[in-house]
């Protein structure tokens, strides 16, 4: 049996191959935490934060449940800094005139990331979390279910409450209007 763990520990190195997963996966968990937190410098303070508490525990994670057991760390830890922080930020992720008088072009795009950010800013902790890692993370929803720690049909119930105020947030049915009218 202490062979069995030697063998797994062989697998996956120390700090080498916790630095080889660390790379691998910084771009994938930065967008994750950017689509959980709103604001991308607080995205990857949030992964640096949760790699540092992987880091600590590398050893002990089984290797097949490395990815559901960071995933699982960064939506908790995100859930820590919401707690703690509990203050709306102010800053709009677009300058006003744009908003108002809006041009189409080539900033379209970003245009819409910025209005789904806001729209997504006024959900909750869960209901966003439920989203991101729904239709982000492309998890099903019993993965989530264990990621958050509930059950199937809570999951259910976030999805379809946070879908309906997303449909319902002014600026997000304003930019998906000129869509749904063709």
């Amino acid at each position: 049996m202490t062979q069995e763990r030697g063998a797994d520990r062989t697998e996956r190195p120390g700090p080498a191959g916790f630095a080889a997963f660390a790379a691998a996966a910084w771009p994938r968990l930065v967008r994750t935490a950017h689509l959980l937190t709103g604001d991308f410098h607080e995205a990857e303070d949030l992964v640096q934060t949760t790699l540092a508490k992987v880091y600590s525990r590398w050893q002990r994670i089984p290797h097949d449940e490395v990815d559901r057991y960071v995933r699982t760390a960064l939506v908790n830890n995100n859930r820590s800094r919401v707690r703690k922080k509990r203050v709306t930020q102010l800053l709009l992720p677009f300058l006003p005139e744009q908003a108002a008088g809006g041009r189409p072009g080539p900033d379209e795009a970003v245009e819409q990331r910025a209005v789904l950010t806001e729209a997504l800013s006024g959900l909750s902790v869960r209901q966003r979390t439920v989203l991101v890692l729904r239709f982000y993370e492309d998890l099903n929803e019993q993965e989530i279910a264990a990621v958050l720690n509930c059950s199937v049909g809570t999951v259910k119930t976030h999805t379809r409450r946070a879908l309906a105020a997303l449909r319902g947030h002014p600026s997000f049915a304003r930019t998906l209007a000129p869509e749904s009218s063709t």
